[in-house]
C-alpha cells in the first residue's frame, strides 16, 4: 500500500484511549478531523528516546504556536495499548493540547501506509515516524520519515508548512 499523501483524503478508523475513570474508550479519527484543521504525528513508540525527548516534547512545547495558527487537534499516534499511551501521556505533565491515542494492533497506520517493521530488533509492526497537516480530512502536508530518523516530522516542520 502506498503511503498517505498531500491530496488524499485520510482513513477513517478507530483508535484507543483512557478515560478520565481509566476506561477503555475508542474515538473514530474523522470525528476528530472532519471540519477541522488536525495534525496527526505518529512515532515509533511510547517511552521510546526520540519520542519522548524530541519529537512529543516540540509539539507540547509549540502547541499554542500551532493553536495561533488555526490548528483545532494535535493528535499524537503509537502503536501501543491505551494503557501504555495514558501512562507515557501522564509523563507530560505539561500538556495541555496533545491527545494521545493507542493503536494496539497497527490497523490505522497500516490503512495510512506508515508501517515500520522493526521485527528484527523486537520490537514488531510499528510506526513511521510521520507529522501530517490535515484539514477537513484532506492531507495538505505529509512529512514522513525514513527508518527512524527524525528530520521533517517536527513541529517545527510543520509550523513552517502553515
Amino acid at each position: 500500500m502506498a503511503p498517505i499523501a498531500v491530496g488524499d483524503v485520510i482513513p477513517d478508523g478507530t483508535l484507543a484511549f483512557l478515560d478520565n475513570d481509566n476506561k477503555p474508550q475508542s474515538v473514530s479519527i474523522h470525528s476528530l478531523a472532519k471540519g477541522k484543521k488536525v495534525i496527526i504525528f505518529g512515532v515509533p513508540g511510547a517511552f521510546t528516546p526520540t519520542c519522548s525527548l524530541k519529537h512529543v516534547p516540540g509539539f507540547i512545547e509549540r502547541a499554542e504556536e500551532l493553536k495561533g495558527k488555526g490548528v483545532d487537534e494535535i493528535i499524537c499516534i503509537s502503536v501501543n495499548d491505551p494503557f501504555v499511551m495514558k501512562s507515557w501521556a501522564n509523563t507530560f505533565p505539561e500538556n495541555k493540547h496533545v491527545t494521545f491515542l493507542a493503536d494496539g494492533s497497527a490497523k490505522y497506520t497500516h490503512d495510512l501506509g506508515l508501517e515500520l517493521d522493526l521485527s528484527d530488533k523486537g520490537l514488531g509492526i510499528r510506526s513511521k515516524r510521520f507529522a501530517l497537516l490535515v484539514e477537513d480530512l484532506k492531507v495538505k502536508v505529509a512529512n514522513i520519515e525514513s527508518g527512524g530518523e527524525f528530520t521533517v516530522s517536527s513541529a517545527e516542520e510543520i509550523i513552517k508548512a502553515l
